[in-house]
This record gives C-alpha cells, sequence and structure tokens, in this order.
C-alpha cells in the first residue's frame, strides 16, 4: 500500500476527555512514524489538541456529533438532550454526504473515532476501515436517558436559590428513545476494530451481549452496575462473541477482516518533558509561580494543593475587605477536625486504594477495590454554597439561530451571582472548604475573577489558573483534585497518582466504568452533590490526601529521579504499532485479493 499512512480521526466534542486522549494517541502515532498525517476532526476547541498539534497534526473545526445537555457539570437534562439528537439526526445525511467527500479529497486509509458515529458511518459508505477508540459509546449514553432512576436532589426551601433552577428530572420512554439510539447504534456498527479504552462500559454495537438499552445493566434503585455487567468487563475482550461486520456498498471491496477488539492502556497526556519537570524543585516553583502562587507556598512538604477542576467559571469580588491570594489563613480560623476510620480496609498487592460503592463481582474476580463507605454526614443546605457552586459548575447551551443546535463547549462562561451571595461564600471559605491553613486551592477553567473586565483579586488561599493552562502539570502538582467524573481527568489522576475527589453524574452511564478504573488504579472519593453545593468539602478533601498521601509520595519521588516516566509513551507506541500494522494488513490483503482476481479472469 501507499506510504506514509493519512489517518482522518474523528473526537466528540463533548467533553475535556476525548479531547486529550485523542491528542495524546495522534502524538503516538506522529511519534510512530513522522512522515504520517493525521487530520483531527472535531468541535473541541483548537488549543486543547496543542501537544500533537505542535508535532504536525492538522485540525479541522466541524461539529460532528450531538451532544448531552448539561446545565451544570454533573446534572443531564434528559429532555434538552434528547431535542438536540432529534435536531443533530434530522442532518446527517447532509454532513454524512460532506464528510465522505472531505475523506475522498485527503486520500484518508483509515477513520478513526473516539466515541463520534459519524466518522465510522461516513468511512463505510466511502470504502475505508474504521477503527473505534473509547471507553464507551453514545448509543448507550442516550440509551441510558430512559432510567428509572431519577437525579433529583430534595428541594430547596422557599428562600434558597437552586443551583441551576433545573427542571424536574423524569424518564425518557425507551419507545421515544429507541428509533434515534438505533440510528448511532447503526455508524458505530460500521467500525471494523475495536480498541477498548480503560474504564469502559459495554459496547454494544461490538459484544453481542449486553445489549441495548442501557439502564438494565444497572441496579435501578441504587444505579450501580449489576455483578455479570462487571464481570464482562472485566473478562478479556477475545472472550467476546462479537456482532459480524457492517459490508461496504457494492462498489467497494469487500471487507478482509472480521471485527476485533484490542485492549488498550491508559491513553493519556503526560506531563511537560525538559530538564526541570514539575515534579523537580526547580520545575514545580517554575511552575507554581506560572500560576501566581507565592514562592513561599511552593514547598510540597509544607504546602498542599486542592485543584477544583469544573468548566468556565466567572467570579465577582466580595463587597467586604479582604486581603488577596496571600496563602495566609483568615483571622480566626479554626482548623475542621475530621475522624477517618479506626481501620482501613488495604487490599494485597495493591499500592492505592479508592472509596467505591462495593461491587461483589469485583471480590470474585480478585480486583483490587477499596469498598467501605464514606462517613459523611449530609450536610445543611444553603443558598451561599448553592451558588458558589453555580459558578463553578455551570456550563452554557448556546443555540445556532440556523439550525437550532444545541452545541456545548469547553470554554463557555458562567454569569456570575450577586456580591452579597459570593460576599457570604467567601467569609466561610477557611472553615468548609479546605482543611486547615496549609492548604491552598488552584481554579481552573475560571476565566476571570470578578466580570467587567474587572481586574479583580481572589479570597485569600485561592489562586486562578490561566485559562489554558496544561492539566496534566496541574493535576501533576494537586495533592488533591475536586471535579466531575469524566474520563480526561480521572487518567491524569491516576497517571500521577493525584487523590481524586468527585462529583458523579449519575445520569451519565459512562462513570460506571470510571468508577471501576478508579478501584483498580486510583484513589478516589465521591463527595455527595449536597455537600459539594454546601460548600462542606474540607473533611473529603483530607480523607483523600490520606488514602494517597503515600502514592503521591512515591510519584513525586520517581518523577525526580526520572524512574518509570516513559512507561506511558512505550504502551502508547506499541498500541499505535499495533493500529498501523492493522491498517497496512488490510489494505495489503485488499490489493493482493484484488490482483488474484485480475489473474483468474
Amino acid at each position: 500500500m501507499k506510504e506514509p499512512l493519512v489517518f482522518a480521526y474523528y473526537c466528540s466534542g463533548h467533553g475535556y476527555g476525548h479531547a486529550t486522549r485523542v491528542s495524546a494517541f495522534a502524538r503516538h502515532l506522529i511519534d510512530l512514524d513522522s512522515r504520517m498525517t493525521i487530520h483531527i476532526v472535531s468541535s473541541a476547541p483548537k488549543h486543547v489538541f496543542n501537544d500533537s498539534i505542535s508535532l504536525g497534526v492538522l485540525y479541522r473545526f466541524a461539529e460532528i456529533d450531538p451532544v448531552i445537555v448539561q446545565p451544570v457539570a454533573y446534572r443531564v437534562d434528559r429532555r434538552r438532550s434528547v431535542e438536540a439528537l432529534r435536531s443533530f439526526l434530522a442532518r446527517k445525511d447532509s454532513l454524512l454526504e460532506q464528510e465522505k467527500q472531505w475523506l475522498v479529497d485527503i486520500q484518508a486509509d483509515c477513520v478513526l473515532s473516539d466515541a463520534a458515529f459519524l466518522g465510522c458511518l461516513a468511512a463505510n459508505v466511502t470504502g475505508l476501515p474504521s477503527i473505534l477508540v473509547s471507553n464507551f459509546t453514545f448509543d448507550s449514553v442516550y440509551s441510558f436517558l430512559s432510567t428509572r432512576f431519577v437525579d433529583q436532589d430534595d428541594s430547596p426551601s422557599e428562600d434558597e436559590l437552586s443551583i441551576d433552577d433545573h427542571t424536574s428530572d423524569y424518564p425518557i420512554s425507551d419507545e421515544e428513545l429507541k428509533p434515534l439510539v438505533q440510528q448511532i447504534y447503526y455508524g458505530y456498527r460500521c467500525a471494523d476494530l475495536l480498541v477498548r479504552l480503560p474504564g469502559c462500559i459495554p459496547i454494544p454495537s461490538f459484544s453481542i451481549s449486553p445489549s441495548l438499552p442501557a439502564p438494565p445493566w444497572t441496579d435501578q434503585g441504587s444505579n450501580t452496575l449489576l455483578d455479570e455487567i462487571v464481570a464482562h468487563l472485566v473478562q478479556k475482550p477475545s472472550t467476546h462473541v462479537l456482532h459480524s461486520s457492517i459490508p461496504f456498498a457494492n462498489s467497494h471491496p469487500k471487507k478482509p477482516f472480521s471485527r476485533s477488539i484490542i485492549q488498550a492502556p491508559l491513553l493519556v497526556r503526560g506531563i511537560t518533558k525538559g530538564l526541570d519537570t514539575v515534579y523537580s524543585p526547580i520545575g514545580r516553583s517554575r511552575f507554581l509561580s506560572s500560576l501566581g502562587v507565592p514562592e513561599h507556598l511552593h514547598n510540597p512538604d509544607e504546602t498542599k494543593i486542592l485543584i477544583v477542576s469544573f468548566g468556565g467559571q466567572v467570579f465577582r469580588k466580595p463587597t467586604s475587605s479582604r486581603g488577596s491570594s496571600s496563602g495566609h489563613s483568615t483571622p480566626g480560623y479554626k482548623t475542621r477536625q475530621i475522624d477517618l476510620p479506626a481501620e482501613l480496609r488495604q487490599i494485597p498487592d495493591s499500592p492505592r486504594t479508592s472509596k467505591i460503592p462495593p461491587c461483589s463481582a469485583l471480590g470474585k474476580l480478585d480486583m483490587p477495590c477499596h469498598c467501605h463507605n464514606s462517613s459523611i454526614i449530609k450536610p445543611e443546605l444553603s443558598s451561599t454554597f448553592d451558588n458558589l457552586s453555580a459558578m463553578l459548575t455551570k456550563t452554557e447551551s448556546c443555540f445556532k439561530n440556523n439550525d437550532n443546535v444545541t452545541r456545548s463547549y469547553l470554554d463557555t462562561l458562567v454569569p456570575s451571582v450577586s456580591h452579597k451571595i459570593l460576599d457570604d461564600a467567601v467569609d466561610n471559605f477557611d472553615t468548609r472548604l479546605l482543611p486547615d491553613p496549609s492548604w491552598i486551592a488552584i481554579v481552573c477553567g475560571v476565566s476571570r475573577w470578578g466580570q467587567d473586565e474587572a481586574d479583580e483579586k481572589p479570597p485569600d488561599r485561592f489562586f486562578v489558573a490561566p485559562k489554558y493552562v496544561y492539566m496534566p502539570d496541574l493535576t501533576a502538582v494537586a495533592d488533591v483534585l475536586l471535579g466531575k467524573l469524566g474520563y480526561g481527568t480521572v487518567s491524569e489522576c491516576v497517571d500521577s497518582c493525584t487523590p481524586f475527589v468527585y462529583v458523579a453524574r449519575p445520569l451519565f452511564v459512562e462513570e460506571h466504568g470510571l468508577k471501576l478504573l478508579l478501584a483498580r488504579e486510583g484513589v478516589g472519593i465521591e463527595l455527595p452533590r449536597a455537600a459539594y453545593e454546601a460548600g462542606d468539602w474540607a473533611s473529603v478533601v483530607e480523607e483523600a490526601w490520606s488514602l494517597g498521601r503515600d502514592a503521591k509520595a512515591e510519584m513525586r519521588m520517581k518523577g525526580r529521579l526520572g524512574v518509570d516516566m516513559n512507561k506511558r509513551d512505550k504502551e502508547g507506541t506499541l498500541l499505535a504499532g499495533q493500529v498501523t500494522d492493522w491498517v497496512r494488513a488490510w489494505h495489503d490483503s485488499i490489493t493482493h485479493t484484488a490482483e488474484d482476481d485480475f489473474r483468474d479472469r
């Protein structure tokens, strides 16, 4: 076949994780063969792919998939999500024709797709092999909107403000969803190879069982995976019975290979390479200085760092007199004491533990899992912290005038709340959000602190990361990260041994696989939504730090010494070799078949 290879890499615009792992794998492909051409196609912002673009990867903006509408980072609006899907599917045929022509124009050899079904569909109508690279697919996500599990908090009192004024959550009927989901499912059925990422859930377009709809995969009372589903996920993919291939159109050759699954390593962006990385004292100090953190707060033995990551936010400065971020505690501050369980259940041969809801299938299959329940008292809700949390988590949906398509973006801004509300919140920052005066917080995704272009300072011990901060470096310097449960954050926390306090997204079915990943390889503690919205973070942050501090200290030591720092690169390069060998073998087989047919005439 012709060399070098040309890949079209379709990347879902829904969230941080798709973009970061696409960029990571594109980099591995380029490292394997610098002559290769890779086109990333996505509605995610171009800057998220900078680490691969800097190596020569090309980027093209295109709206290639529908979105799940999330009023805040951890809620799903079922009805609006279905409307967004219906609107996208109404344009599917015209988009498909555009992509078909583009694939011909760039002379693509293969389509890679990270959860964008349109890419697989376009490959099939063009006569190209397609490879699905993901830990989940959106047919399952949309199908799960019919779950009877209701995502409904206790109603706020009349004098309190709801965090997002969300409408009541009601299941969408399977009868309404099925014809829509079927179109997505068929797109994935066109894929020829599945590169299954860690943190996966069932991929029903490949494995015959478990099949859609997705809600029966869970106990719909507790919203936890059934044991038989977990057992399926931990089996080797080679044991799965797979659906047959969807053939090309008659004008294209017969597909030479049966469908198959490759189990992939963790695809994750690594820290910035160089002489002094963020694990070295000099590199750490340089990086923290770039964030505005003063030098006396750079020593990890004296200052612990909480990263807060929920997406775009806008803050207002309180009207009361407060100091800027100096790292000093507020006068009158009292350290919040917590009582950790007297005995933490340690799993043999597991260097890290994770507080994940129990699953008996994990125990039966000898998978390490730390499963005791968190001793968190449900806090009393308050409008103060509801609105503070809203600033940290709210997302914006933009409606295009021409086609009324709902889009979610990584760079959206959030309307700020009143001076009075944030004033009250800041007055309580020190006693409820951070465990003690040795902690500081770095908030990422904040476009500015204040509004109307005002140059305002954040409250004491809080710092704002630049808009385009490189998250793997930020996660590596952290002692704990607080955010929503998504692949990008989970993978970077696992890679850097950073304990993760997460707010769950109960209607987003992918999170079940991510919890299993944390149970095996990381430290993860769920912060109940009520505790998050009440601003009662400190005890859980300290508990996560206690569980993960030994592994974090070991990772920092390895980082300073440069031990195992190329592990992910080696794994990624090996996977890139498997993928490119498969593509070459595909085309060689078609060529040989064509030559044999010619000789037989």
